[in-house]
């Protein structure tokens, strides 16, 4: 059975996660990926930056769309005390973002936006995540074995430091890991 509507589905994301995630829909797609500068507005609300750099790497496809496409865009932020922890730069980073999460909650919010030649819809997921208190240690052992400077708030929830770490989650578990895979389903199929 299709569930979906008939679309060449192209995911534009470098994300294996994601990648991954969007496989597990069942929905053959192709990659492609067109870079733009996630520069965003601090004006922006935490709910309103990931929808906003979502809809922003689907611009540079709006011109070249074929009649049945349909492109996927996603961001990911994790918000911690009022501001955005982005992808660690560097090992001094990482550690101190995950310190920062250590020992309380945090929000992780994904954006996606849907683009078809003619139409366009955009939606958010957030999820509430709880650290236990982190040793340095484990802190170092996680980033030193995982490099995770791909992942915001430098950390995979399905790597080994989210099975240690963390104790509680409101929302979607797809969601931390990028891609709210069941909202996107239903949004999908109402497309």
């Amino acid at each position: 059975m299709n569930w979906f509507p008939n679309y060449n589905y192209i995911l534009a994301s470098k994300s294996p996660r994601r990648n991954e995630l969007l496989k597990s829909l069942g929905i053959e797609f192709q990659v492609k990926i067109l870079e733009v500068d996630e520069i965003y507005s601090e004006n922006l609300t935490k709910d309103e930056i990931p929808v906003f750099l979502a809809e922003l790497k689907a611009r540079p496809f709006l011109h070249n769309l074929a009649e049945n496409d349909l492109v996927i865009t996603a961001d990911t932020i994790v918000w911690k005390n009022g501001k955005v922890l982005g992808k660690p730069k560097n090992e001094i980073e990482a550690v101190h973002m995950l310190k920062q999460l250590s020992g309380g909650k945090h929000q992780v919010i994904s954006g996606v936006c849907l683009t078809a030649k003619e139409k366009q819809t955009s939606f958010f997921s957030t999820s509430n995540v709880n650290f236990k208190d982190l040793t340095l240690e484990e802190i170092k052992y996680y980033i030193s074995k995982f490099k995770p400077f791909d992942k915001a708030g430098a950390y995979g929830i399905q790597e080994w430091i989210g099975c240690i770490g963390i104790t509680h989650i409101e929302g979607s578990f797809y969601n931390v890991m990028g891609l709210p895979i069941q909202k996107l389903y239903e949004e999908i199929r109402k497309f």
